[in-house]
Protein backbone atom coordinates (compact mmCIF):
# COMPACT_ATOMS: atom_id res chain seq x y z
CA UNK A 1 0.00 0.00 0.00
CA UNK A 2 2.70 2.57 0.94
CA UNK A 3 4.82 1.72 -1.93
CA UNK A 4 1.40 2.57 -4.52
CA UNK A 5 0.97 5.47 -2.47
CA UNK A 6 4.56 6.85 -3.01
CA UNK A 7 4.16 6.31 -6.55
CA UNK A 8 0.99 7.81 -6.74
CA UNK A 9 2.51 11.02 -5.30
CA UNK A 10 5.49 10.85 -7.34
CA UNK A 11 3.42 10.66 -10.43
CA UNK A 12 1.48 13.96 -8.97
CA UNK A 13 4.54 15.74 -8.40
CA UNK A 14 5.71 14.97 -12.32
CA UNK A 15 1.95 16.02 -13.18
CA UNK A 16 1.32 13.03 -14.70
CA UNK A 17 -2.22 11.55 -15.74
CA UNK A 18 -4.08 8.28 -15.75
CA UNK A 19 -2.28 7.33 -12.06
CA UNK A 20 -4.21 4.74 -9.99
CA UNK A 21 -5.14 4.89 -6.57
CA UNK A 22 -4.93 1.42 -5.22
CA UNK A 23 -4.66 -0.75 -2.49
CA UNK A 24 -3.78 -4.83 -2.36
CA UNK A 25 -6.30 -7.07 -1.54
CA UNK A 26 -5.86 -10.53 -2.14
CA UNK A 27 -3.26 -9.72 -4.73
CA UNK A 28 -5.10 -7.08 -6.23
CA UNK A 29 -5.38 -3.70 -6.36
CA UNK A 30 -8.13 -2.55 -4.26
CA UNK A 31 -9.93 -0.76 -8.02
CA UNK A 32 -10.15 -4.33 -9.45
CA UNK A 33 -11.39 -5.96 -6.58
CA UNK A 34 -14.08 -3.80 -6.16
CA UNK A 35 -15.11 -3.98 -9.88
CA UNK A 36 -15.92 -7.64 -9.41
CA UNK A 37 -17.95 -6.89 -6.14
CA UNK A 38 -21.23 -5.13 -7.50
CA UNK A 39 -19.42 -4.30 -10.85
CA UNK A 40 -22.86 -3.68 -12.60
CA UNK A 41 -23.47 -1.10 -9.59
CA UNK A 42 -20.36 0.20 -9.67
CA UNK A 43 -20.32 4.40 -10.33
CA UNK A 44 -17.44 5.95 -12.36
CA UNK A 45 -17.63 9.55 -11.21
CA UNK A 46 -15.74 12.85 -12.39
CA UNK A 47 -14.49 15.90 -10.17
CA UNK A 48 -14.81 19.10 -12.00
CA UNK A 49 -13.42 21.56 -9.80
CA UNK A 50 -11.11 21.50 -7.36
CA UNK A 51 -11.60 24.47 -5.49
CA UNK A 52 -13.06 24.84 -1.81
CA UNK A 53 -16.06 22.74 -2.49
CA UNK A 54 -14.45 19.42 -3.49
CA UNK A 55 -13.52 18.34 0.31
CA UNK A 56 -17.36 18.16 0.90
CA UNK A 57 -17.54 14.98 -1.47
CA UNK A 58 -14.51 13.26 0.03
CA UNK A 59 -16.57 11.55 2.93
CA UNK A 60 -18.79 9.59 0.34
CA UNK A 61 -15.98 8.85 -2.29
CA UNK A 62 -13.96 7.28 0.36
CA UNK A 63 -17.12 5.18 1.61
CA UNK A 64 -16.83 1.57 0.10
CA UNK A 65 -20.32 1.16 1.08
CA UNK A 66 -21.54 3.64 -1.75
CA UNK A 67 -19.04 1.91 -4.84
CA UNK A 68 -18.19 4.00 -6.97
CA UNK A 69 -14.49 5.18 -8.82
CA UNK A 70 -13.09 8.32 -8.93
CA UNK A 71 -12.43 8.51 -12.51
CA UNK A 72 -11.11 11.64 -13.13
CA UNK A 73 -10.00 14.79 -10.58
CA UNK A 74 -10.19 18.09 -13.49
CA UNK A 75 -9.41 21.56 -12.69
CA UNK A 76 -7.71 24.25 -14.92
CA UNK A 77 -5.56 25.16 -12.20
CA UNK A 78 -2.72 22.67 -12.12
CA UNK A 79 -1.93 22.62 -8.14
CA UNK A 80 -5.74 22.63 -7.45
CA UNK A 81 -6.26 19.21 -8.75
CA UNK A 82 -2.76 18.19 -7.54
CA UNK A 83 -3.94 19.14 -4.41
CA UNK A 84 -6.90 16.78 -4.20
CA UNK A 85 -4.89 14.16 -5.93
CA UNK A 86 -2.49 13.88 -3.07
CA UNK A 87 -5.37 14.26 -0.65
CA UNK A 88 -6.96 10.53 -2.09
CA UNK A 89 -3.84 8.98 -2.55
CA UNK A 90 -4.64 5.96 -1.23
CA UNK A 91 -7.90 6.48 0.09
CA UNK A 92 -10.60 5.92 -2.65
CA UNK A 93 -10.99 3.65 -5.71
CA UNK A 94 -10.47 4.30 -9.46
CA UNK A 95 -8.24 5.95 -12.02
CA UNK A 96 -7.68 9.58 -10.52
CA UNK A 97 -6.71 10.74 -13.95
CA UNK A 98 -5.59 14.39 -13.44
CA UNK A 99 -6.64 15.97 -16.06
CA UNK A 100 -6.80 19.94 -17.08
CA UNK A 101 -10.27 19.99 -19.83
CA UNK A 102 -13.59 18.10 -18.63
CA UNK A 103 -14.05 17.24 -22.05
CA UNK A 104 -11.58 14.41 -21.88
CA UNK A 105 -13.46 12.91 -19.32
CA UNK A 106 -17.07 13.53 -20.81
CA UNK A 107 -15.68 11.95 -24.20
CA UNK A 108 -15.23 8.46 -21.56
CA UNK A 109 -17.98 6.55 -22.10
CA UNK A 110 -17.65 4.04 -18.83
CA UNK A 111 -17.86 7.59 -16.65
CA UNK A 112 -21.46 7.76 -14.59
CA UNK A 113 -21.85 10.50 -13.36
CA UNK A 114 -19.93 14.21 -13.04
CA UNK A 115 -19.53 16.59 -9.50
CA UNK A 116 -19.64 20.36 -10.97
CA UNK A 117 -18.50 22.18 -8.73
CA UNK A 118 -16.85 25.15 -10.91
CA UNK A 119 -17.56 28.89 -10.72
CA UNK A 120 -21.02 30.22 -11.14
CA UNK A 121 -20.33 30.83 -15.13
CA UNK A 122 -19.49 26.98 -15.40
CA UNK A 123 -22.36 25.90 -13.36
CA UNK A 124 -24.96 25.41 -16.05
CA UNK A 125 -22.79 25.02 -19.53
CA UNK A 126 -21.08 22.25 -17.30
CA UNK A 127 -24.26 20.35 -16.87
CA UNK A 128 -25.48 20.65 -20.26
CA UNK A 129 -21.87 18.90 -21.89
CA UNK A 130 -22.34 16.41 -18.78
CA UNK A 131 -25.89 15.51 -20.02
CA UNK A 132 -24.63 15.84 -23.57
CA UNK A 133 -22.25 13.54 -23.51
CA UNK A 134 -24.76 10.86 -21.42
CA UNK A 135 -23.62 11.70 -18.08
CA UNK A 136 -26.03 12.86 -14.89
CA UNK A 137 -24.93 15.64 -12.93
CA UNK A 138 -24.38 16.81 -9.08
CA UNK A 139 -24.65 20.79 -9.65
CA UNK A 140 -23.17 22.86 -6.69
CA UNK A 141 -25.48 25.71 -6.71
CA UNK A 142 -26.18 28.43 -7.97
CA UNK A 143 -27.46 25.87 -10.53
CA UNK A 144 -27.92 28.75 -12.78
CA UNK A 145 -25.95 31.82 -13.63
CA UNK A 146 -29.24 34.31 -15.11
CA UNK A 147 -32.93 32.82 -15.74
CA UNK A 148 -32.36 31.61 -18.92
CA UNK A 149 -29.97 29.01 -17.78
CA UNK A 150 -32.68 27.40 -15.87
CA UNK A 151 -34.79 27.02 -18.97
CA UNK A 152 -31.70 25.14 -20.80
CA UNK A 153 -31.53 22.83 -18.41
CA UNK A 154 -34.71 21.86 -17.45
CA UNK A 155 -35.38 21.33 -20.93
CA UNK A 156 -31.94 19.57 -22.00
CA UNK A 157 -32.49 17.44 -19.13
CA UNK A 158 -35.88 15.83 -20.25
CA UNK A 159 -34.16 15.82 -23.84
CA UNK A 160 -31.16 13.23 -22.58
CA UNK A 161 -33.24 11.64 -19.23
CA UNK A 162 -30.46 12.07 -17.35
CA UNK A 163 -30.72 13.03 -13.56
CA UNK A 164 -29.40 16.42 -12.35
CA UNK A 165 -28.93 17.13 -8.59
CA UNK A 166 -28.77 20.78 -7.23
CA UNK A 167 -26.56 21.39 -4.87
CA UNK A 168 -29.09 22.86 -2.21
CA UNK A 169 -28.04 19.93 0.40
CA UNK A 170 -30.70 21.19 2.91
CA UNK A 171 -32.85 19.41 1.12
CA UNK A 172 -31.68 16.05 2.58
CA UNK A 173 -31.40 17.23 6.12
CA UNK A 174 -33.95 14.92 7.79
CA UNK A 175 -34.56 17.82 10.46
CA UNK A 176 -35.42 20.17 7.68
CA UNK A 177 -37.86 17.72 5.93
CA UNK A 178 -39.56 16.88 9.38
CA UNK A 179 -40.59 20.45 10.07
CA UNK A 180 -41.28 21.35 6.50
CA UNK A 181 -43.77 18.80 6.85
CA UNK A 182 -44.91 19.67 9.95
CA UNK A 183 -45.59 23.21 8.75
CA UNK A 184 -47.12 22.13 5.62
CA UNK A 185 -49.52 19.80 7.99
CA UNK A 186 -50.25 23.46 9.71
CA UNK A 187 -48.11 23.39 12.90
CA UNK A 188 -47.85 26.82 13.05
CA UNK A 189 -51.50 27.40 11.09
CA UNK A 190 -50.88 28.89 8.06
CA UNK A 191 -47.35 29.67 7.04
CA UNK A 192 -47.65 33.66 5.58
CA UNK A 193 -43.97 34.68 5.76
CA UNK A 194 -40.21 34.09 5.75
CA UNK A 195 -37.42 35.67 6.60
CA UNK A 196 -33.99 34.20 4.91
CA UNK A 197 -31.00 35.57 6.60
CA UNK A 198 -27.26 35.86 5.90
CA UNK A 199 -24.53 37.87 7.84
CA UNK A 200 -20.95 37.77 7.09
CA UNK A 201 -17.57 39.85 7.99
CA UNK A 202 -16.27 39.32 4.96
CA UNK A 203 -13.01 42.22 4.31
CA UNK A 204 -11.80 43.94 1.33
CA UNK A 205 -10.67 42.50 -1.60
CA UNK A 206 -8.10 44.15 -3.90
CA UNK A 207 -8.49 46.18 -7.17
CA UNK A 208 -7.94 43.62 -9.79
CA UNK A 209 -5.49 45.20 -12.17
CA UNK A 210 -3.83 43.70 -15.33
CA UNK A 211 -0.95 40.55 -14.35
CA UNK A 212 0.34 37.64 -15.62
CA UNK A 213 -1.95 34.28 -15.85
CA UNK A 214 -0.52 32.57 -12.16
CA UNK A 215 1.54 29.43 -13.39
CA UNK A 216 -0.38 26.28 -13.98
CA UNK A 217 -4.16 28.25 -14.96
CA UNK A 218 -5.82 27.46 -18.23
CA UNK A 219 -7.18 31.14 -18.35
CA UNK A 220 -8.99 30.63 -21.64
CA UNK A 221 -10.49 27.02 -20.35
CA UNK A 222 -11.26 28.95 -16.92
CA UNK A 223 -13.33 31.71 -19.01
CA UNK A 224 -14.80 28.70 -20.84
CA UNK A 225 -18.68 29.41 -21.33
CA UNK A 226 -17.68 33.56 -20.90
CA UNK A 227 -16.80 36.24 -23.35
CA UNK A 228 -12.39 36.72 -23.40
CA UNK A 229 -10.88 39.06 -21.55
CA UNK A 230 -7.54 39.75 -20.20
CA UNK A 231 -6.36 38.64 -17.29
CA UNK A 232 -6.40 40.56 -14.16
CA UNK A 233 -4.80 39.83 -10.43
CA UNK A 234 -6.61 37.31 -8.19
CA UNK A 235 -9.21 36.82 -10.27
CA UNK A 236 -9.17 32.66 -10.63
CA UNK A 237 -9.23 32.04 -7.04
CA UNK A 238 -12.98 32.96 -4.91
CA UNK A 239 -12.52 37.18 -5.85
CA UNK A 240 -14.48 36.01 -8.98
CA UNK A 241 -17.45 36.33 -6.96
CA UNK A 242 -17.38 39.73 -6.89
CA UNK A 243 -15.42 41.19 -9.76
CA UNK A 244 -18.78 41.76 -12.17
CA UNK A 245 -21.65 39.57 -13.55
CA UNK A 246 -19.77 37.62 -15.94
CA UNK A 247 -18.82 34.81 -13.72
CA UNK A 248 -20.67 35.14 -10.46
CA UNK A 249 -24.02 36.19 -9.46
CA UNK A 250 -23.35 38.13 -6.11
CA UNK A 251 -24.14 37.10 -2.14
CA UNK A 252 -27.90 36.39 -3.12
CA UNK A 253 -26.72 33.65 -5.67
CA UNK A 254 -23.64 32.48 -3.33
CA UNK A 255 -25.17 31.73 -0.23
CA UNK A 256 -28.95 32.82 -0.47
CA UNK A 257 -29.57 30.34 -2.46
CA UNK A 258 -29.88 28.05 -0.11
CA UNK A 259 -32.02 29.77 2.36
CA UNK A 260 -34.55 31.47 0.15
CA UNK A 261 -34.79 27.79 -0.99
CA UNK A 262 -35.62 26.88 2.57
CA UNK A 263 -38.30 29.79 2.50
CA UNK A 264 -40.00 28.84 -0.59
CA UNK A 265 -40.26 25.42 0.06
CA UNK A 266 -41.81 26.38 3.44
CA UNK A 267 -43.97 28.15 2.41
CA UNK A 268 -44.87 26.51 -0.66
CA UNK A 269 -45.37 28.84 -2.79
CA UNK A 270 -43.61 28.94 -6.69
CA UNK A 271 -42.92 32.15 -8.41
CA UNK A 272 -43.48 35.78 -7.20
CA UNK A 273 -46.38 38.46 -8.28
CA UNK A 274 -43.87 41.16 -7.30
CA UNK A 275 -40.47 41.96 -6.63
CA UNK A 276 -38.61 44.68 -4.63
CA UNK A 277 -34.86 45.59 -3.93
CA UNK A 278 -32.92 47.78 -1.66
CA UNK A 279 -29.22 47.14 -2.40
CA UNK A 280 -25.82 48.79 -2.14
CA UNK A 281 -22.28 48.50 -1.82
CA UNK A 282 -22.05 49.83 1.86
CA UNK A 283 -18.64 48.56 3.18
CA UNK A 284 -15.05 49.43 1.73
CA UNK A 285 -16.31 51.93 -0.90
CA UNK A 286 -13.46 51.90 -2.62
CA UNK A 287 -12.16 48.63 -3.20
CA UNK A 288 -12.47 46.18 -5.96
CA UNK A 289 -16.02 44.71 -4.87
CA UNK A 290 -18.29 45.45 -7.99
CA UNK A 291 -21.25 44.49 -6.76
CA UNK A 292 -23.57 44.69 -3.51
CA UNK A 293 -22.76 43.69 -0.21
CA UNK A 294 -26.04 44.39 1.65
CA UNK A 295 -29.03 43.83 0.20
CA UNK A 296 -32.86 43.59 1.64
CA UNK A 297 -35.08 41.85 -1.13
CA UNK A 298 -38.56 41.36 -0.61
CA UNK A 299 -40.71 38.82 -3.00
CA UNK A 300 -44.14 39.14 -2.52
CA UNK A 301 -46.61 35.83 -3.71
CA UNK A 302 -50.36 35.23 -4.17
CA UNK A 303 -52.55 34.54 -0.97
CA UNK A 304 -50.56 37.23 0.89
CA UNK A 305 -47.55 35.15 1.28
CA UNK A 306 -44.30 37.19 1.55
CA UNK A 307 -40.80 35.86 1.50
CA UNK A 308 -37.81 38.28 2.00
CA UNK A 309 -34.01 38.27 1.85
CA UNK A 310 -31.62 39.94 4.10
CA UNK A 311 -28.02 39.75 2.96
CA UNK A 312 -24.66 40.74 4.66
CA UNK A 313 -22.19 40.28 2.83
CA UNK A 314 -19.70 42.69 5.21
CA UNK A 315 -21.37 43.20 8.11
CA UNK A 316 -21.13 40.34 10.49
CA UNK A 317 -23.88 41.25 13.40
CA UNK A 318 -26.52 38.46 14.14
CA UNK A 319 -29.44 40.21 13.10
CA UNK A 320 -31.63 36.46 13.87
CA UNK A 321 -29.04 35.23 16.23
CA UNK A 322 -26.79 32.38 13.84
CA UNK A 323 -25.39 34.00 10.67
CA UNK A 324 -27.82 32.04 8.99
CA UNK A 325 -31.11 30.92 8.55
CA UNK A 326 -34.84 31.01 8.30
CA UNK A 327 -37.69 32.23 10.38
CA UNK A 328 -41.17 30.81 9.00
CA UNK A 329 -44.35 32.82 10.51
CA UNK A 330 -47.49 31.70 10.55
CA UNK A 331 -50.89 31.94 11.63
CA UNK A 332 -50.29 30.01 15.34
CA UNK A 333 -46.87 30.11 15.25
CA UNK A 334 -43.46 30.33 14.36
CA UNK A 335 -40.85 28.24 13.16
CA UNK A 336 -36.71 29.30 13.21
CA UNK A 337 -34.67 26.75 10.71
CA UNK A 338 -31.01 26.23 10.18
CA UNK A 339 -28.16 23.61 9.47
CA UNK A 340 -27.97 22.70 13.50
CA UNK A 341 -32.04 22.00 13.54
CA UNK A 342 -34.96 23.94 14.27
CA UNK A 343 -36.82 25.86 17.14
CA UNK A 344 -41.22 25.98 17.31
CA UNK A 345 -42.62 29.17 19.50
CA UNK A 346 -46.24 29.75 20.04
CA UNK A 347 -48.01 32.48 19.10
CA UNK A 348 -47.08 34.30 22.34
CA UNK A 349 -43.07 33.95 20.95
CA UNK A 350 -42.99 31.13 23.69
CA UNK A 351 -40.41 28.18 23.16
CA UNK A 352 -42.81 24.62 22.46
CA UNK A 353 -39.62 22.45 20.95
CA UNK A 354 -36.13 22.64 20.25
CA UNK A 355 -34.81 20.11 18.20
CA UNK A 356 -31.34 19.91 17.77
CA UNK A 357 -29.38 18.31 14.56
CA UNK A 358 -27.28 15.20 15.06
CA UNK A 359 -25.53 15.62 12.30
CA UNK A 360 -23.02 19.00 11.18
CA UNK A 361 -23.46 21.06 8.48
CA UNK A 362 -20.82 24.39 7.84
CA UNK A 363 -22.58 27.54 7.61
CA UNK A 364 -20.27 30.61 6.58
CA UNK A 365 -17.06 28.76 6.13
CA UNK A 366 -15.59 28.67 2.72
CA UNK A 367 -16.52 25.38 0.77
CA UNK A 368 -18.60 23.89 3.72
CA UNK A 369 -19.34 20.16 3.77
CA UNK A 370 -20.20 17.62 6.51
CA UNK A 371 -23.54 15.47 6.78
CA UNK A 372 -26.69 16.95 5.02
CA UNK A 373 -24.00 17.17 1.78
CA UNK A 374 -23.11 13.13 2.64
CA UNK A 375 -27.05 12.57 2.27
CA UNK A 376 -27.61 14.77 -0.13
CA UNK A 377 -24.90 12.99 -2.62
CA UNK A 378 -25.90 9.58 -1.13
CA UNK A 379 -29.46 10.23 -2.61
CA UNK A 380 -27.92 10.89 -5.96
CA UNK A 381 -25.98 7.69 -6.07
CA UNK A 382 -29.43 6.21 -5.12
CA UNK A 383 -31.21 8.11 -7.81
CA UNK A 384 -28.83 7.05 -10.36
CA UNK A 385 -29.06 2.94 -9.24
CA UNK A 386 -33.15 3.42 -9.44
CA UNK A 387 -33.13 2.79 -5.76
CA UNK A 388 -35.38 6.14 -5.01
CA UNK A 389 -37.87 7.00 -7.42
CA UNK A 390 -36.66 10.79 -6.72
CA UNK A 391 -33.85 13.28 -6.06
CA UNK A 392 -34.55 15.77 -2.96
CA UNK A 393 -33.17 18.60 -5.08
CA UNK A 394 -34.33 18.23 -9.15
CA UNK A 395 -33.33 21.10 -11.12
CA UNK A 396 -36.79 22.05 -11.58
CA UNK A 397 -36.97 22.29 -8.19
CA UNK A 398 -33.73 24.19 -7.71
CA UNK A 399 -34.19 26.42 -10.25
CA UNK A 400 -37.40 27.54 -9.35
CA UNK A 401 -35.83 28.66 -6.00
CA UNK A 402 -32.38 29.79 -7.90
CA UNK A 403 -35.37 32.15 -9.64
CA UNK A 404 -35.51 34.24 -6.50
CA UNK A 405 -31.75 35.18 -6.14
CA UNK A 406 -31.89 36.33 -9.89
CA UNK A 407 -35.10 38.41 -9.40
CA UNK A 408 -33.12 40.17 -6.65
CA UNK A 409 -30.10 40.70 -8.70
CA UNK A 410 -31.77 42.02 -12.02
CA UNK A 411 -33.98 44.35 -9.59
CA UNK A 412 -30.93 45.51 -8.14
CA UNK A 413 -29.15 46.36 -11.67
CA UNK A 414 -32.27 47.92 -13.30
CA UNK A 415 -32.67 49.99 -10.06
CA UNK A 416 -36.36 49.23 -9.71
CA UNK A 417 -39.01 46.70 -8.77
CA UNK A 418 -41.11 44.78 -11.23
CA UNK A 419 -44.24 42.54 -11.39
CA UNK A 420 -43.25 38.08 -12.69
CA UNK A 421 -45.41 36.36 -14.60
CA UNK A 422 -46.71 33.57 -11.92
CA UNK A 423 -47.34 30.74 -14.58
CA UNK A 424 -44.20 31.36 -16.36
CA UNK A 425 -41.77 33.32 -14.18
CA UNK A 426 -41.04 35.99 -16.75
CA UNK A 427 -41.19 39.61 -16.02
CA UNK A 428 -43.41 42.44 -17.13
CA UNK A 429 -40.60 44.52 -17.38
CA UNK A 430 -38.22 45.11 -20.97
CA UNK A 431 -35.49 46.70 -18.67
CA UNK A 432 -35.37 43.72 -16.47
CA UNK A 433 -35.87 40.62 -19.63
CA UNK A 434 -32.46 42.54 -21.61
CA UNK A 435 -30.72 40.50 -18.48
CA UNK A 436 -32.72 37.31 -18.43
CA UNK A 437 -29.84 35.35 -19.98
CA UNK A 438 -26.40 36.84 -21.28
CA UNK A 439 -23.47 36.65 -23.73
CA UNK A 440 -21.64 33.13 -24.58
CA UNK A 441 -18.19 32.81 -25.64
CA UNK A 442 -18.60 31.90 -29.72
CA UNK A 443 -18.98 28.13 -30.09
CA UNK A 444 -19.79 27.42 -26.50
CA UNK A 445 -23.25 28.39 -26.57
CA UNK A 446 -26.34 25.93 -25.39
CA UNK A 447 -27.28 23.15 -28.03
CA UNK A 448 -31.28 22.90 -27.83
Amino acid sequence: MESSRRKFLKNVAAGTTGVVIANSAFGMSAKSYSRIQGANDRLQIVFMGCGRRVGAYYNMVQDKKNNVDLAYICDVMKSQREKVGKHLAGKVSGDANLINDIREALADKKVDAVFNATPDHWHAPGAWMAMEAGKHVYLEKPGTQNPEEGEILIALQKKYNKLIQMGNQQRSSSDTISIINDIHNGRIGEAYKAVAFYSNHRNSVIVPKSSPIPQGLDWNLWQGPAPREDYRHNTWDYNWHWYGWKWGTAESGNNGTHELDVARWALNVDYPEYVDVQAAKRHFKNDGWEMYDTMYASFRFANDKVIAWDGKSRNGHSTYGPERGTIVYGTDGTVYIDRGGYRVFDRNGKLASDNKSDGAESGVALGGGGSMSDAHIRNFFNAIRGKTNELNSPIEMGAKSQMLTHYANIAYRIQKPFQVDTETGRIFDRDAMKLWGREYEKGWEPKM
